[in-house]
Formats: structure tokens, C-alpha cells, sequence
């Protein structure tokens, strides 16, 4: 069975990334299913380790990602210098190495030397104090790719809810939705649906921006205007795509089950519903690029820093959901190459249960 590269950024070292890392991978079972890498500092993991106090968890020390090596954890030093971790402080030494890892691991796979990235979580106003430029990950990594446009969108089992806006603030939310960007979102996860999630038909919800998705023009004419125009050009090009509901109606009654993928106008108009249902138990994936990028889907948990509190079950998610994707892509392209080969390809393979991971 072909072993994925899988590379895991350190994350703000003052939070609680490196503590999930380290619970994730002390479990060998993982090195069935990928080569994991971890970009940072083994003197960083160390320091870590000694709080948690894994029953196992031995490493192999990289200069280059070359030399990873399978049934063990490697960590490719981004660093040699010692760093003064402060944990739960916003610093700007978090930034500094946080941004050290993502570069050092989005170069590598850019040039195709790992399959995948799992991002650890970074704090805004430490990636602030080091210029970093980006509101997070998601927007770093869709430039570094030279992607036209991505897709942030929240995973857990059957739920996947995108953002047309990511980190945007409220008052600019209205002036950035466009007809073309609705439509350009609408494809991402159409394609995403497809091929990473491997729906033939997806069918995809669009919510509303305004309360009551405007009420017909009595609140706001963008649902009129803009949403529902988006929505019927996409059905038109053979989309299965419907909306705009209500936003409240459409989580409330339970309406969301019925969808392969759901499309919210803003951050917290899909955040909150997914994180309310599924809080430590998704993944923010990030759709539309040739590469795999997946993340836990919370934050550094600096009021826990330091404490072995911290639940690594979202970043286990993650990791599976990373491998997943690369298999589902893997086949997907088989399969388009000869369509007939498709009936003979199981997806997964068959020593894979990620329950047996579930915690």
C-alpha cells in the first residue's frame, strides 16, 4: 500500500499544537496509513514532550525532507536556535516559527516532496507581530499555490459547509459578495464534492445573507439580487444546487442532513452551526487547490497551554481526512483515465477504521 508523505506544521509553540501532535503520533498505528513529518524543532517537541509524557513517541531528526523515514515520527528542523516558549502568551517568537514551519512545509509540497499538509493552529495577533500578511492558513496557502480562488470549508462525517467570505469583517461582507464569486465558490465545492469526497451528484444548499434570506426585498435585496441569481446560472450549467434558505430555518429544522454540501455567505454564518454540532470533532479543509490541506478546527487553546488538557482528536481528523482525500484523488483520476476500471477499485483499504482511533 503506497505510504503518503504527510507534513504536520508545529504551529504558535505556545499553544496547544505541539501537545496534540505529539498525543496524535504516539499512537504507531498511524504509520500504517502515512510517513508523518513534522516541520519545527525536535528541541520544541522535546519541550512539549516532557508535558505530556507519551508511553511512546520516539522520532527521526531530518535536515531534509529526503530522508523521511517510514514507522517512525520524523521532524525536519525548520530551526536550529533555541526558543523561549512562554506558554498561553501571544509573542512574537509564536509567529516567527509559526511562519518558519508553514513556509518550509508549503515549499515542500509545492515541489511535490510531501503529499499533504496538516496545519496546527497559529494565533492571528503573533503572525501580526511578524508581518506575516495573510488572515490565516487558508489565504497564505491559496497564494503560495498560485490559485485563482479557494474554498474554506468545515468537515465532519457528512457535513461540509464552505464560506463564500472567510475572514472578512461583518461591515465589508455585503460590498465582497458578487454574483461571480457565489458562482465561483458554487464550483469549488462542486468539484470538491467530486472528487475529493467522491459524490457523483452532490446536491448543495445556498444560504441566504439576510435574515429570512431577505424576505422577498423587505430585508435586503442582496438574495434577490445577487444569491438567487448565482443559484439558478449554477443550476443551468447542471449543478444540483438550491437557496437560498434562511439560515436559522435550514439548521434549526434539521434541513442541513439532506445536503452533500452547504454554502454560508460568511465566517460565522457557517462556523457557528458547524462548531455548535461538531466542535473537536471536524476539520477545516481547504478546497479548490491541486494540493491536500486539512486543520484542525480550533484555535492555539492558549488557556489550556501547558496543562496536557488538550484533546487531539480534530487534528486526528484531520490527518485521516488528509490521507483520505489523496486516495479519493488518486482514483478519481484513475477512474476518468478508464472509466471501466472504476467498478474495480475499492476506495480505502481494508485495514483502514478510523473508529478505531475515535476517543
Amino acid at each position: 500500500m503506497y505510504k503518503p508523505k504527510i507534513g504536520i506544521t508545529i504551529g504558535d509553540v505556545n499553544g496547544i499544537g505541539p501537545e496534540i501532535i505529539i498525543k496524535l503520533l504516539s499512537d504507531d498505528r498511524i504509520f500504517n496509513q502515512c510517513i508523518p513529518v513534522i516541520y519545527g524543532s525536535s528541541k520544541v517537541v522535546s519541550y512539549h514532550k516532557n508535558i505530556v509524557e507519551p508511553r511512546s513517541f520516539d522520532y527521526t531528526n531530518l535536515s531534509t525532507i529526503a530522508y523521511a523515514k517510514e514507522n517512525t515520527v520524523n521532524i525536519l528542523n525548520c530551526w536550529s536556535e533555541n526558543v523561549n516558549i512562554m506558554l498561553g502568551e501571544i509573542t512574537s517568537e509564536g509567529g516567527k516559527y509559526a511562519a518558519l514551519s508553514l513556509e518550509k512545509a508549503t515549499q515542500d509540497l509545492k515541489s511535490g516532496d510531501i503529499d499533504a499538509i496538516v496545519t496546527a493552529p497559529i494565533h492571528k495577533q503573533a503572525m501580526a507581530k511578524v508581518n506575516f500578511g495573510f488572515p490565516g492558513h487558508t489565504e497564505y496557502i491559496t497564494q503560495f499555490m498560485e490559485a485563482d480562488e479557494s474554498l474554506m470549508c468545515m468537515v465532519r462525517d457528512d457535513l461540509r459547509i464552505g464560506l463564500v467570505t472567510n475572514h472578512v469583517p461583518i461591515n465589508e461582507v455585503s460590498s465582497t459578495i458578487s454574483k461571480g464569486l457565489i458562482r465561483k465558490k458554487l464550483d469549488l465545492m462542486h468539484q470538491m464534492l467530486i472528487e475529493d469526497f467522491g459524490k457523483e451528484k452532490p446536491l448543495i444548499a445556498v444560504l441566504g445573507l439576510n435574515p429570512h434570506a431577505g424576505d422577498g426585498g423587505v430585508i435586503g435585496k442582496e438574495d434577490d439580487q445577487v444569491v438567487r441569481p448565482a443559484v439558478i446560472e449554477s443550476k443551468k450549467r447542471g449543478q444540483l444546487v438550491f437557496g437560498p434558505f434562511a439560515a436559522d430555518g435550514f439548521f434549526g429544522s434539521g434541513e442541513y442532513k439532506k445536503y452533500d454540501g452547504i454554502l454560508a455567505m460568511y465566517h460565522d454564518q457557517g462556523l457557528v452551526p458547524f462548531k455548535l454540532l461538531s466542535f473537536g470533532q471536524g476539520v477545516n479543509f481547504t478546497a479548490g487547490l491541486s494540493v491536500v490541506r486539512t486543520s484542525p478546527d480550533h484555535g492555539t487553546g492558549f488557556d489550556i497551554a501547558g496543562q496536557n488538557q488538550a484533546d487531539p482528536q480534530s487534528m486526528r481528523k484531520a490527518l485521516y481526512l488528509a490521507i483520505d482525500t489523496i486516495r479519493h484523488r488518486r482514483n478519481y483520476k484513475t477512474w476518468n483515465e478508464n472509466p471501466l476500471q472504476k467498478q474495480n477499485i475499492h476506495q480505502g483499504s481494508d485495514d483502514f477504521d478510523p473508529s478505531e482511533f475515535e476517543e
